[in-house]
């Protein structure tokens, strides 16, 4: 009997042995050694793993910049200064890194939006509200003020204000986007921080049904696009704005009736 387990050790630590031996043999062959650079570029990184720079994570965005697949200033959480960093690590050009910030694309607060004469009664969230009734309001283009946006800000850069309307606080914002990833109506996008005339409203209904639902919605009357230029067509009863071709200077703000299209924060319009 205890020959038999003596064989059965022997054999096992044999096996043992032998495997062993070929992992080794096999790590030695086949392992790909991973460039340094990779290493020293995710030190630098801010570990936020936010997926804003269209990586999977923070240590993927390492290895695709070292690769040459994004550049030095593809990371929103970072911003210039790490991109400044990377590019001295990598020895290239950092290139220029212009932060974009989310825009509440939306004016159709509980004060604007009409709504339904039934409420909603259900979880609070936008994603499910929109799925289960289209929410409380009866524009099904804006706002459903659940606030899936706040929850999905890993850095506290958005709350909800009085007017049941998500809020951006700049300061604290890196730009990662996962507010607008969240949005199940399309009304957060990201622009670059400096840009500051928006159509704040998303609503497609033709101009009676709009007028009805909203107090601040665009009616597609199309005035704006007709006097830009180009800078403004309409799509879908809706204005849309082409920054490549908008010059601020020809879209009549007085001329929109309900104020949908606007300087951010209420900027003053300049006179002609």
């Amino acid at each position: 009997m205890e020959f038999t387990i003596i064989i059965a050790i022997a054999t096992m630590g044999g096996l043992g042995f032998i495997f062993a031996g070929g992992l080794a043999l096999a790590d030695k062959k086949l392992r790909v050694e991973e460039n340094p650079l990779i290493g020293q570029v995710n030190e630098v990184l801010p570990n936020a793993n936010c997926g804003g720079c269209g990586s999977a994570g923070c240590y993927d965005f390492a290895v695709r910049v070292v690769d040459g697949k994004v550049s030095p200033g593809g990371c929103p959480v970072g911003g210039d200064e790490t991109a400044q960093i990377i590019a001295q690590i990598l020895g290239v050009e950092a290139g220029e890194s212009v932060k974009m910030i989310p825009k509440i694309l939306c004016g159709g607060g509980s004060k604007e939006a009409v709504k339904k004469s039934a409420d909603y009664y259900g979880p609070v969230s936008c994603k499910v509200a929109s799925l289960v009734s289209g929410g409380d309001k009866l524009c099904f283009y804006g706002c459903l003020g659940g606030g899936d946006c706040v929850s999905a800000c890993p850095f506290g850069a958005m709350i909800m204000n009085e007017n049941d309307l998500p809020e951006v606080i700049e300061e604290l914002c890196t730009g990662c986007g996962l507010c607008a990833k969240a949005c199940p109506r399309n009304i957060i996008e990201m622009h670059p921080a400096d840009r500051d005339v928006f159509l704040f409203c998303k609503n497609q209904d033709d101009p009676k049904r709009a007028k009805e639902v909203c107090s601040v919605s665009c009616i597609g009357c199309g005035i704006c696009a007709r006097k830009s230029d180009g800078g403004i067509e309409m799509i879908n009863n809706l204005g849309v704005i082409n920054y490549d071709k908008l010059d601020v200077s020809k879209i009549p703000f007085e001329k929109c009736s309900t104020g949908a299209i606007k300087y951010l924060n209420g900027k003053e319009i300049p006179v002609n």
